[in-house]
């Protein structure tokens, strides 16, 4: 079976579009359809529904993707070892990202790995915490840089730990303030950023018990940060993500402190050379470059 067909048809299947896996593989539209159809002719059934609007998995697709996925990632490691085998680091590397990691500090760090590693290739798909563990359980990502799991048996690395921050306009009362108290997010209108995806917001909201007055939802960090800006409301995010955003927000501590634990998240197999290769290099830049390493 052509591995570059099985490639294509992974893709495919993760981003539900023809175009868009051409896009992530450097082929036209219509080579990723030659080469989905040569596939199904191999097979001898459907692998995907076809719509304007994009293509979704048949049954048997479905059942499928797995096998798929395992045969893609026997291929890639043979590649690999045989590459350090002959003293060479190269793979390729699907790394599922959290979005303030991704914005703030993935991309020095990958320009620092790529000058270091020109021959690993790392593919990067943002998302949530939830997004990211049941991307790398499907095996759709090779590694994550996420918050701490709450399943301890998975194997995790801590990296840092980021705290929380109310955003408040800068009218706000507390907007001078040394600290926000934590309760006091129950009495305020509330603009939670991806509400239910195991978020820090998310997270905080639990441990502290709080039942919000939530006015406004978004899908995106800095969305968020420009409505509380409007003061159209408050929120809480972690300190990382807005350093670069210039905006009339004030970012105060909540008090008591809340940290999230940031780190690197691998599957319980062991990883392929490649993979090894750029968590190994993630755990030695901690210390010299992410905010409140660990010592």
């Amino acid at each position: 079976m052509d591995i570059k067909k099985c490639r294509a048809f992974i893709a495919s299947a993760d981003t539900g579009s023809f175009t868009a896996a051409g896009q992530k593989l450097g082929y036209t539209q219509s080579g990723i359809t030659r080469m989905i159809n040569s596939l199904e002719a191999e097979l001898g059934f459907d692998l995907f529904n076809r719509q304007k609007s994009g293509v979704t998995l048949t049954s048997n697709g479905r059942q499928i993707l797995p096998a798929i996925r395992q045969l893609v990632k026997a291929s890639q490691l043979a590649e690999e070892l045989g590459s350090e085998i002959r003293g060479v680091k190269s793979g390729m590397i699907a790394l599922g990202c959290y979005f303030s990691f991704a914005a703030i500090l993935l991309p020095q760090l990958l320009k620092e790995f790529e000058e270091k590693y020109p021959g690993i290739q790392v593919n990067v798909e943002e998302g949530g915490n939830s997004e990211i563990r049941s991307w790398l359980a499907s095996g759709q990502i090779d590694l994550a840089i996420c918050a701490k799991p709450s399943d301890h048996q998975l194997n995790w690395h801590l990296l840092f730990k980021d705290r929380l921050v109310a955003w408040l306009p800068k009218t706000h009362p507390l907007a001078q303030a040394v600290a926000y108290p934590v309760g006091r997010l129950s009495q305020e209108d509330f603009i939670h950023t991806l509400p239910n995806k195991d978020t820090d917001q998310d997270r905080l909201i639990k441990e502290a018990g709080l039942t919000l007055k939530e006015k406004y939802t978004t899908r995106d960090g800095f969305t968020t940060y420009n409505m509380v800006e409007a003061g159209l409301g408050i929120s809480v995010n972690q300190e990382l993500i807005s350093k670069k955003w210039q905006g009339q927000v004030a970012e105060v501590p909540i008090e008591p402190a809340f940290y999230v634990e940031m780190g690197i998240l691998l599957p319980k197999n062991p990883p392929s050379p490649a993979v090894k290769t750029f968590a190994d290099f993630l755990q030695g830049k901690a210390k010299d470059f992410l905010p409140n390493p660990l010592t």
